[in-house]
């Protein structure tokens, strides 16, 4: 049997060999790479990598409803309800309600909100998230694409596991 890091080997100046392992292997690596910087994230803000990325958000679009962040950030509205009711706890965040719709609640940055922000280290979404970002939109259609067959498969094999949230993203 192969280690992994012999099919990551060249089969050519210019490719490596596509195999299972490989593929896995690089799998392992983008959610390594994301676990760590969130770690990273909370030891240097004192917030998880999704709180900073709440905060980011809040940032440019100040006035979000809980619906349209856990939207922006491609959450469960609860889990994003939780979130931020532990950023309003820690004073980072604060809710309004509009006059007009007492159910309706928007959310904004606190000034100390956008004091951890400006001294947080980037990219404040995570690396995954911006790295998808600067995928051009072709690329990331296929990617899109080939991740939904993979996911397809899954549920094939397992459905009880599908389209869970990593605990890094809460």
């Amino acid at each position: 049997m192969s280690s992994p890091s012999r099919a990551l080997k060249k089969s050519s100046p210019n490719e490596s060999a596509v195999t299972p392992l490989s593929v896995l292997q690089r799998f392992r690596v983008l959610i390594r790479t994301a676990q760590r910087h969130s770690q990273w994230i909370e030891r240097q803000s004192g917030v998880t990598g999704a709180q900073l990325w709440a905060l980011q958000e809040l940032s440019e679009a100040p006035g979000l409803r809980v619906g349209e962040l856990a939207n922006r950030m491609a959450l469960h509205q609860s889990t994003a309800s939780n979130m931020i009711d532990r950023l309003e706890t820690t004073a980072l965040i604060r809710k309004e309600r509009t006059s007009a719709d007492q159910r309706v609640v928007r959310l904004y940055l606190t000034e100390e909100g956008e004091a951890l922000l400006a001294r947080a280290p980037s990219p404040a979404r995570g690396v995954l998230p911006e790295a998808l970002r600067l995928i051009d939109e072709d690329a990331l259609g296929r990617l899109q694409n080939e991740l939904d067959g993979l996911l397809r498969q899954i549920k094939d094999l397992d459905e009880g596991f599908g389209m869970q949230p990593l605990p890094f993203t809460e």
